[in-house]
């Protein structure tokens, strides 16, 4: 005897209904999976059962972006359908848009944070945790991008540092030179200078030399010659 034909209506049945919705639910997410492997289609399928508990699958879990290009679609068709930008309709259509979107994210948020995952499957869950450590390989992967920025950034400031101290210090020496060389001269300078370096002639009281002629009595007075340095009374000579 084969299979027979199942009468499509409500199954009165409570627990016979949530057997056969298990049953369906099975089977229709793995023909959604076949048909987006074999064919290489973008499928997402969406399954409330009757306590509100959500079902869910798409293709490579980007569930998302398959509704926004589904919104995209649908609304460009309405779009050219319909020129009346004042329509109520076209508001009331926006705003159930939006309103499914913010749950979706709303949603998804909660899932990220931990929360709210007892209505999700174990394929569901494996998803979110692939997504998750995709989100934390891109994290560790831009901190230790700023990390490696932050380093150059400090090994290029203590290199400027060093080079600036190098010259800074050469400054310092060749300062420390000239005030030597400087030092120096100027005492060889007063070496030259003083008193003992400087040939000391006798002469009279007038302080001008007296040189004998060659007649005797004329004298022949030469131009004086001063001194810098004051003499002692006892070495001048008597009048």
């Amino acid at each position: 005897m084969g299979r027979g034909r199942v009468q499509l209506k409500r199954i009165e049945n409570k627990i016979n209904r949530q057997v056969t919705f298990s049953k369906r639910r099975s089977g229709l997410l793995k023909k959604a999976h076949e048909i987006s492997v074999l064919c290489d289609a973008e499928v997402a399928l969406i399954v409330f059962s009757t306590k509100g508990k959500l079902f869910e699958y798409s293709t490579d879990s980007c569930m998302e972006r398959i509704l926004e290009r589904y919104e995209r679609y649908s609304y460009s068709e309405r779009q050219l359908q319909t020129n009346d930008v004042n329509n109520p309709g076209s508001w009331t259509l926006e705003y159930a848009k939006l309103k499914a979107r913010v749950e979706i994210l709303q949603r998804n948020q909660s899932h990220f944070m931990g929360q709210e995952l007892d209505s999700l499957s174990l394929k569901e869950l494996q998803s979110l945790e692939h997504q998750l450590d995709s989100a934390l390989k891109h994290i560790r992967s831009r901190k230790n991008q700023l990390m490696f920025e932050s380093i150059s950034d400090l090994q290029k400031k203590d290199k400027l540092l060093q080079e600036q101290n190098n010259l800074l210090t050469k400054k310092v020496k060749e300062k420390e030179k000239n005030l030597a060389e400087q030092a120096q001269f100027s005492q060889q300078n007063e070496g030259l200078n003083s008193p003992s370096d400087l040939l000391i002639q006798p002469f009279n009281n007038s302080g001008s030399y007296q040189v004998g002629g060659a007649n005797g009595g004329e004298e022949n007075e030469t131009p004086p010659y001063r001194v810098n340095a004051v003499l002692p009374p006892w070495m001048l000579p008597p009048p």
